[in-house]
């Protein structure tokens, strides 16, 4: 293990991170179940019985991202607050470390992550961390070793423990070469981006993990996801994101895609209940292990006509980033989710209308709105 432990201890000096960096000790070892990876000997299990809960165990990897904080609270109201932990590397801020449990979790240390899979019982693992598209083209290594390496660390630990593991996609997995007007769930998959490939091999990795070791792997391809409660994160698709705050802000906006780029959106909290849903589903209805999801898409010049409905004096100009632009260009215009929606019966709740209406009511934008016609 060497080679993860050098790369492990890389990643956190270049995060900053206050942990030990620490990799697997060389030890004697030995195989335990059906785990693809070899396990420490002196490793230290509970060893007190217990009675299966009602309700799973929650571990959610890279949980202070924009989808982890709203997940965990959804899944509390669920299966209540102690039975889902929160993770990631970073601190937590006061309202989201005091709402539930929250541990430091560094996906590239493979010993400290089975500890607490071990320790805290975890029967479901949602694994948020991840490099976005932008931000992984500006630090490649760093996103391989994260959106690769880290995903290794999980697919083992999740087979060796017999977890049931969620991995979010993204229609990033997608190329120039694939289908974009609808995009169907199989098809060609040819990325031009360390995030793209990333997810590619993470479906692929999860789906033989699935067939060889009897992981119950599932994954949904998530497209942009619009949220009020998080800033824009270094997708290309957070000109959505960007473009509320600006609006109520200062009324102007610069895009940094042209104004005519299609894309698949959704609202974060139909993204959030189609991840618990297809964690739910039983496993005999799913048909594959990876599906395309989808509410709405639209363009950025769209989506200005419907927010200068509620602020009209809303100015925006439009400022093509290259890089992003490329990225969006390579990616589906429309996602065909029609397995989804006939396998465990998908439905969306917001359009863009209501996307929109609740994205200024969430960001207390009733001064500027205006009265509609």
């Amino acid at each position: 293990m060497p080679i993860v432990k050098n790369v492990s201890r890389a990643v956190n000096q270049l995060l900053q991170s206050s942990g030990c960096g620490c990799g697997i000790s060389v030890v004697p070892v030995r195989r335990i179940g059906i785990s693809p990876r070899q396990v420490a000997s002196d490793a230290s299990f509970h060893s007190v019985s217990f009675s299966r809960s009602d309700h799973p165990r929650v571990l959610i990897t890279g949980g202070l991202g924009q989808l982890g904080v709203g997940l965990a609270k959804l899944l509390r109201k669920r299966f209540g607050k102690n039975n889902v932990i929160l993770s990631d590397i970073r601190k937590p801020a006061d309202n989201v470390f005091y709402s539930g449990p929250f541990i430091y979790s560094d996906i590239l240390d493979y010993k400290n992550l089975r500890e607490i899979v071990v320790n805290n019982r975890i029967t479901w693992l949602f694994h948020y961390s991840a490099l976005l598209s932008a931000v992984g083209e500006a630090n490649v290594p760093l996103a391989r070793a994260v959106n690769i390496t880290g995903l290794h660390n999980v697919l083992d630990i999740a087979a060796e423990h017999n977890l049931r593991l969620f991995v979010p996609s993204t229609i990033g997995a997608f190329g120039p070469s694939s289908p974009r007007d609808p995009t169907p769930d199989l098809c060609v998959q040819r990325p031009r981006t360390i995030y793209g490939v990333s997810k590619v091999h993470a479906e692929l990795m999860g789906e033989y993990y699935h067939y060889r070791y009897g992981l119950d792997f599932r994954c949904l391809r998530y497209p942009g996801i619009i949220s009020a409660d998080s800033q824009p994160g270094g997708g290309t698709t957070d000109y959505a994101v960007q473009i509320f705050h600006d609006a109520i802000k200062t009324g102007k906006c610069q895009c940094n895609l042209k104004p005519d780029t299609r894309l698949p959106m959704m609202y974060i909290d139909d993204c959030l209940k189609a991840t618990l849903e297809v964690m739910e589903a039983p496993a005999e209805a799913l048909s594959m292990r990876t599906y395309n999801i989808s509410a709405m898409s639209f363009t950025p010049e769209e989506l200005v006509q419907e927010v200068q409905k509620h602020v009209p004096e809303l100015q925006v100009t439009y400022s093509v980033d290259a890089v992003r632009q490329a990225i969006a260009d390579s990616w589906p215009m429309n996602f065909d989710d029609s397995n989804a929606r006939r396998d465990w019966r998908w439905k969306h709740d917001y359009d863009l209308p209501e996307l929109v209406t609740t994205m200024f009511s969430f960001l207390g934008s009733d001064s500027r709105i205006a009265q509609a016609s």
